[in-house]
C-alpha cells in the first residue's frame, strides 16, 4: 500500500447521512493546488482534525462531470475576464452510487458561492426543456446551453470534527470531448468550503505551514485549455504555468 492510501486508512469515517449537516450550498470557497507528492504529509498534519467520507466501506470516490456552455462560451470567458456575477452548468454522476445531478455554481459576490442542484436518472447530451428552465431560473440567464466537456476525477471528502467545514481534494483528473483526451496526473486540487472565510481553520494553517498559498483554478477552465478549444486565454497563463511546474518538480 502507497504512503498516501496508508494515510487515507487512518482518518475516522463519516456517513454521507451524517454529511447533511455540512451540506454548505451557499459558501466561501477557498482553494489551493499543491503536488501529489505533498500528499502524505498534508494528509498526516489533518488526522487530528477532520472525518474522511466513507461510502459502502470505500474512501474515495470516482465523479464524472459534462460541463454546459453557451454557444459563444459566455461561462468560460465570464471566468476568464474575471466576473463577479458567473455561473458554471454541469452535470454530475457519483460513479457506483446511482447519484447523478444537475448543478448550477453562481458567483455572487463577496467571494461567495451558491449551488443548487436537482437529482436526474443519467447524465444526457442534451437538456430537457425542464432542465434547460432550472438552469435559465438557477444562472438567471435565458441564453441554452449545450454540451462542452467531460471531466473525471477520483474525490476525497473530509468534514471537519469541530466546525462547520467540509474539504475536498481531486486528484486524477482526466478530460474528454467527442475525439480528444488529456489527463492532468500528479496534480492535487483542495477546496476549502466554509460559511465565512476562516484563516484558524486547521487546513489553513496546515497549508501556511508548508507554504502551499491559495490558488484560483477551475478545472472547467483548465480543461478547456488542455484540450486545446479555440479559447482566449491569457488570463490563465499563471495558471498553467503553475501546474507546469508542479508537474516537473513530481
Amino acid at each position: 500500500m502507497n504512503p498516501t492510501a496508508t494515510i487515507l486508512e487512518q482518518f475516522l469515517p463519516i456517513s454521507l447521512e451524517e454529511m447533511d449537516g455540512v451540506k454548505l450550498q451557499d459558501r466561501v470557497d477557498t482553494k489551493y493546488v499543491f503536488g501529489e507528492g505533498r500528499l502524505p504529509e498534508v494528509l498526516s498534519a489533518m488526522l487530528a482534525d477532520y472525518r474522511l467520507l466513507e461510502v459502502a466501506g470505500i474512501r474515495g470516490t470516482k465523479y464524472k462531470s459534462l460541463y454546459f456552455d453557451t454557444t459563444d462560451l459566455k461561462h468560460y470567458k465570464d471566468h476568464h475576464n474575471k466576473r463577479t456575477f458567473r455561473s458554471k452548468v454541469r452535470f454530475r454522476e457519483y460513479i457506483g452510487s446511482d447519484l447523478a445531478f444537475l448543478e448550477v455554481k453562481c458567483k455572487t459576490g463577496r467571494g461567495r458561492t451558491d449551488k443548487k442542484r436537482v437529482r436526474v436518472d443519467s447524465i444526457p447530451s442534451t437538456l430537457s426543456p425542464e432542465q434547460q428552465a432550472f438552469v435559465s431560473k438557477a444562472s438567471r440567464m435565458e441564453q441554452p446551453v449545450q454540451a462542452s466537456l467531460w471531466n473525471y476525477f477520483t474525490r476525497y471528502t473530509f468534514v471537519n470534527k469541530h466546525s462547520p467545514e467540509r474539504l475536498t481534494m481531486d486528484l486524477d483528473l482526466r478530460y474528454t470531448d467527442t475525439s480528444n483526451e488529456r489527463v492532468l496526473g500528479g496534480i492535487v486540487i483542495a477546496e476549502l468550503k466554509q460559511v465565512r472565510a476562516d484563516r484558524t481553520s486547521p487546513f489553513v494553517r496546515i497549508m501556511r505551514k508548508r507554504s502551499i498559498p491559495t490558488s484560483s483554478m477551475s478545472k472547467y477552465c483548465v480543461g478547456m485549455l488542455l484540450m486545446e478549444k479555440n479559447v482566449k486565454h491569457n488570463a490563465f497563463k499563471e495558471v498553467l504555468l503553475k501546474l507546469e511546474r508542479i508537474q516537473k518538480a513530481a
